[in-house]
């Protein structure tokens, strides 16, 4: 039996795509059209400022809500699975799986900062997609005089106006994990 070399080409098909990249105001809109045959299919994905926007929406009414203490928009802006990875090793240090883990570490650091514990600057906000870094301040007193003076940069991964995904750096970890403790 002998074998025969494949080629290249498709009998009784034709395959053609064209990327049509068009400029509206700022934003930039990507059409692709895909033609099989007699049957053509128009694929418009999200324009890109859409979820840019959406993104950083949701995260600046997040952070407007935890310098405000709005429990119920809060609430309402995580999404009950989120992932949540709090850095260095603290007691309050690691991966939270859902909104209620997260619930807890909060309550529990207003409880270990006599509910001095403040987010006293948002900096910067940028986005990426539907990925938002955030540069903030947070301050905390402890009865014992143990104080708390750190930026962080956050970064939220938002889908469908919901937070979904949280990575919490620290600029100084060694002064998080003194404050906190074990």
């Amino acid at each position: 039996m002998k074998t025969q070399p494949l080629t290249h080409s498709l009998i009784g098909m034709a395959l053609a795509l064209s990327i049509t990249l068009s400029s509206r105001s700022q934003a930039q809109t990507v059409r692709t059209t895909a033609l099989s045959g007699t049957s053509q299919t128009t694929i418009t994905p999200a324009k890109p400022n859409e979820m840019e926007n959406q993104a950083t929406q949701t995260v600046n009414a997040f952070l407007t809500a935890v310098q405000k203490g709005d429990q119920a928009t809060l609430g309402a802006l995580i999404h009950p699975s989120i992932n949540w990875n709090q850095p260095g090793s603290n007691r309050f240090s690691g991966a939270k799986q859902s909104n209620m883990e997260v619930f807890q570490m909060v309550g529990g650091m207003v409880e270990a900062s006599a509910n001095t514990l403040q987010l006293t600057d948002i900096k910067q906000l940028t986005v990426n997609g539907n990925k938002v870094a955030c540069l903030i301040h947070w301050k905390a007193i402890q009865p014992g005089g143990g104080v708390l003076d750190v930026d962080n940069i956050d970064v939220y991964t938002v889908e469908n106006g919901k937070i979904v995904d949280a990575t919490i750096y620290s600029e100084d970890i060694a002064q998080e994990d003194e404050f906190w403790g074990k």
